[in-house]
């Protein structure tokens, strides 16, 4: 949906890294027409594909989408779901993406790195997709494979390939899988990337991670910091996003991810960092949460069992941050840190988020306010008290208002977060 903020500020909001249902542990929902019509509820412009290397799932897109603008896709309309919590929201486009998990040995260790893929077409993912196959990369197991090239050759595959692709660097901070993972990664950059650094403008942040976090490490002051659901179901889109205001094409956002068009790119969406489920330190398999500084003290041991704890996203900032925590870096990129409607509905309430008391408020908000963004962000606070409930109006501005008490996640495990005091709630679930 493209919003008209009260500044004037004319934007869209995009999703970049989702998966598809060809992907491990992913929903059978995953398939263009309930991404289609879930892009439509959450109020979002443009979502990526997806697993573009994956073959069945490369030949169901080129199926059932169409060209729109340049460089983009829509659903066929034949295709698209009637379904009046999307309201009359224009159909999505589509973006060629993928994740692509790279592990190899370099320096003597063994490194797990994914990285996310735009292109500017499925012609040139098909045509990437047939190079990697031709070097022995298995694509047709896994939505999102797991090739034996190092980062850096497969962004030099990847330029050679379609020289205006988009590569950015996925979840930066995840402890097993990503560019500066505690156990995997490295330590900056360039290290990853070689002598082929400068081709990397963007990097994605992750959920356990927000910008003011990034900033505490100067190296890190030129990049555009992007966020992106990693959606494993299409009702977890746009759980963090990026906000644009560039026009709706591939050649416009990629110039606005690289810096090329100074304030096309907006900021994010954000989680609230503590809810991801790598934000502190632990041992899931005990219940053992800790602080970085807690860790440092036990010598990395769990404290129950004697086993390795897990370190996670905010150890690993401060072990590599050369700002302090007060320090006022030059420049902080704008986010907004948002919870899920339907927790937010939960929350108010005294239900979980499966409650088919929660299903049912969550489904009258969009068809009487609008898409979830829009509610979050922007719904004036008297109409979703009008048109749902007074409590989860409240719960809207606290939100908006960052008062929300957090117990961090940790190794594997998301955060829980509270918007209400236990005495605030009706005695039993309404």
């Amino acid at each position: 949906m493209i919003m008209q903020k009260a500044a004037g500020i004319v934007m869209f909001v995009a999703d970049f890294h989702i998966h598809s249902r060809y992907s491990l542990a992913t929903s059978r929902d995953c398939v263009p027409e309930m991404l289609d019509v879930w892009a439509r509820r959450k109020g979002l412009s443009l979502i990526g594909t997806g697993d573009f290397t994956h073959p069945a799932w490369r030949a169901e897109l080129m199926e059932k989408l169409t060209s729109a603008e340049e460089g983009l896709y829509t659903l066929r309309e034949d295709l698209r779901i009637k379904d009046d919590t999307a309201g009359c929201q224009p159909a999505a486009r589509f973006i060629v993406s993928g994740e692509i998990s790279s592990i190899y040995k370099q320096d003597g260790r063994v490194r797990k790195v994914h990285n996310l893929i735009l292109l500017p077409s499925l012609e040139a993912a098909d045509k990437m997709s047939r190079r990697l196959e031709a070097l022995g990369c298995n694509l047709s197991s896994d939505g999102r494979p797991i090739i034996g090239l190092s980062s850096r050759n497969l962004l030099e595959i990847t330029l050679e390939t379609a020289p205006d692709a988009v590569f950015v660097p996925a979840h930066i901070w995840t402890p097993h899988f990503s560019l500066f993972g505690a156990y995997s990664g490295f330590d900056d950059i360039q290290a990853c990337f070689g002598d082929l650094t400068a081709h990397i403008h963007a990097l994605e942040t992750g959920l356990s991670s927000n910008p003011a976090m990034n900033a505490r490490l100067s190296a890190l002051d030129g990049y555009t910091l992007v966020s992106n659901s990693d959606a494993h179901s299409p009702a977890n889109l746009a759980r963090e996003a990026s906000l644009f205001d560039a026009e709706l094409s591939y050649p416009h956002i990629a110039q606005a991810l690289d810096g090329r068009n100074p304030g096309a790119f907006l900021g994010t969406l954000e989680f609230f960092p503590e809810e991801g489920k790598y934000h502190y330190d632990g041992h899931r398999g005990c219940g053992v949460r800790m602080k970085p500084s807690e860790t440092m003290a036990a010598n990395g041991v769990c404290p129950v069992c004697g086993g390795r704890i897990t370190v996670g996203v905010l150890h690993r900032v401060e072990a590599l941050a050369d700002r302090a925590e007060a320090a006022k870096p030059p420049r902080v990129q704008y986010f907004e840190s948002l919870i899920a409607l339907r927790e937010v509905i939960a929350a108010s309430f005294g239900v979980t988020t499966a409650s088919k008391k929660a299903g049912a408020q969550y489904a009258a908000m969009l068809r009487e306010l609008g898409p979830e963004l829009f509610i979050l962000r922007d719904a004036p606070l008297e109409d979703i008290a009008r048109h749902a409930d007074a409590r989860i109006a409240e719960g809207i501005r606290r939100l908006r208002s960052g008062q929300v008490d957090i117990q961090p996640g940790f190794d594997g495990e998301y955060g829980k977060i509270r918007l209400f005091d236990p005495q605030e709630l009706p005695s039993r679930p309404v």
